[in-house]
């Protein structure tokens, strides 16, 4: 939300009148003295607004919207403190609309309908156009967006609605294509230094009574990182601080110490997380140590629940580290069990641990790429029945249909292995699986064809002449029956001459 402290669901007791020339403001709190430094400096008129140059063009749709010179629909999408609620507020002040302002998170559908209500009975009577402002739109669920859509479209509201997420995945379309889509973009080091500027010298900040060193100046606006609110917010503690100590002016110290953690601009449901994990996952993926642990600090220090990175952590152990290295899924799963067991601050340690391996550990997407063809083989509408020998012949009369008549177990031969048909007709000699040549995959690369062989009992390849003998008398090679290789196949002389065993 664009600031907890300026929604209320009715108008405040006392509150004073609406603004010169509006028919009427419900929702917002009206400001005062006691009001947060970034309240108290909102834009009091466009020409005031800082850093949204692409929208404030004349003719352009932000400046009808406060003008009221065409009633129209309008989401505006941006990151915390890019001006949205401030948008809003100009909106509430400049027109002879009635303005109503909610927010996403306390009100329902009942308190929408009723808001709609009241604007169709005054639309009836030839009262004003009502401005319906919700703030944190996408926090509304389907059903909650969905009774907005009659209203919208007929114009008995105009809707302004404001959110932090992308519209594309958070409103539903049929509202989206009944709105103007405006998109804030967050505000650069300088627009942000020259509002710090403005509240030090305006009479509704701080009025001249203190200065701002360049060096605290700077630091506020790397703080702020574009969200203005932040800006001020810090602004405010620093001067508070200074005040106390009798100083006339904010010093570097001063704001380190009002201000001695940079938020970090991470929401849990947002743009941001979906792309820091993309990040994070990417640079895992891509053998970045070092990336991957900036990442996962990023989300420990942004409060991001320890359980959904373990749960990623899970995933990419199958997904791209596979057969390489079958050790990481037991790592990822018993970080993701600590995270459980120990929980926070601890458990940062196992995740980071468990980074690490993954990042370094060599990679291999067969598993990933083989399930996805086998799924894609069985969408497709490939396989058919299950062969006769492998059918379920356990319960009474199984056996009188055929169910398992000429299955062969393969622990009844010596190798482990026998050539038998698994897949339905239509899969015969399918590969799936594709070994890569990256660490512990590499064994089972080598592996893979013979026991291919052997269970499609296919003929053996061409056996290469003995190499020459040495001159002390020993072979270039070890041709010997069932010879063993390093990765542990065994092929005996039966097996070479096609035989289809495995030792």
């Amino acid at each position: 939300m664009e600031s907890d402290a300026l929604f209320t669901l009715g108008e405040p007791a006392g509150a004073p009148p609406a603004p010169t020339g509006a028919a009427g403001v419900d929702g917002f709190t009206p400001v005062d003295a006691g009001s947060p430094l970034a309240v108290r400096m909102r834009p009091a008129s466009l020409d005031e607004l800082v850093g949204q140059g692409h929208l404030l063009a004349p003719g352009a749709p932000l400046r009808q919207l406060v003008s009221g010179a065409v009633p129209m629909s309008v989401i505006l999408w941006g990151p915390p403190g890019s001006g949205k609620t401030t948008i809003a507020h100009l909106v509430a002040g400049a027109t002879d609309r009635r303005f109503v302002a909610m927010s996403a998170l306390s009100a329902g559908v009942k308190d929408v309908r009723a808001v709609i209500e009241t604007a169709r009975r005054q639309r009836r009577s030839g009262g004003p156009q009502t401005v319906l402002f919700i703030d944190e739109v996408h926090r509304f669920s389907k059903t909650q967006q969905d009774s907005l859509l009659a209203a919208v479209e007929d114009r008995t509201v105009t809707l302004l609605a404001a959110t932090t997420e992308n519209p594309y995945f958070s409103v539903i379309s049929p509202l989206l294509s009944r709105c103007v889509l405006l998109t804030l973009q967050p505000l650069d080091d300088e627009a942000v230094r020259g509002l710090l500027r403005r509240a030090v010298a305006d009479r509704r900040g701080l009025a001249g009574a203190l200065t701002l060193e360049a060096a605290a100046e700077d630091h506020l606006v790397r703080l702020a990182a574009g969200d203005v609110r932040k800006a001020l917010t810090a602004l405010e503690a620093a001067a508070a601080s200074a005040t106390a100590l009798g100083a006339g002016r904010i010093d570097l110290a001063t704001a380190e110490q009002a201000v001695d953690t940079a938020a970090v601009r991470y929401d849990r449901d947002g743009d941001a997380h979906y792309d820091v994990t993309s990040a994070f996952i990417k640079s895992l993926r891509g053998s970045d140590v070092d990336a991957a642990l900036h990442w996962l600090a990023r989300m420990l220090v942004a409060g991001e629940d320890a359980r959904f990175i373990a749960r990623r952590l899970v995933i990419f152990a199958s997904e791209d580290v596979g057969m390489a290295d079958p050790g990481a899924l037991g790592v990822a799963t018993a970080a993701a069990h600590a995270v459980e067991y120990v929980g926070l601050p601890e458990a940062q340690l196992n995740l980071a641990q468990a980074v690490i391996h993954l990042a370094t550990a060599p990679k291999s997407n067969s598993a990933t790429t083989a399930i996805g063809a086998a799924i894609a083989d069985v969408r497709a509408g490939r396989g058919g029945s299950v062969p006769r020998g492998l059918r379920d012949a356990h319960y009474s009369g199984a056996r009188g249909l055929g169910h398992g008549a000429g299955y062969r177990y393969p622990h009844d031969d010596q190798r482990g292995v026998v050539t038998q048909q698994y897949v339905p007709d239509d899969l015969v000699g399918t590969d799936y699986y594709r070994p890569s040549q990256h660490g512990a995959e590499r064994s089972v690369a080598t592996r893979l064809p013979l026991l291919r062989r052997i269970v499609r009992g296919l003929p053996a390849p061409a056996v290469r002449p003995p190499a020459p003998v040495g001159a002390n008398g020993s072979a270039g090679g070890d041709h010997r029956p069932g010879g063993t290789g390093d990765d542990g196949v065994h092929e005996s002389g039966d097996d070479a001459a096609g035989e289809g065993h495995q030792q």
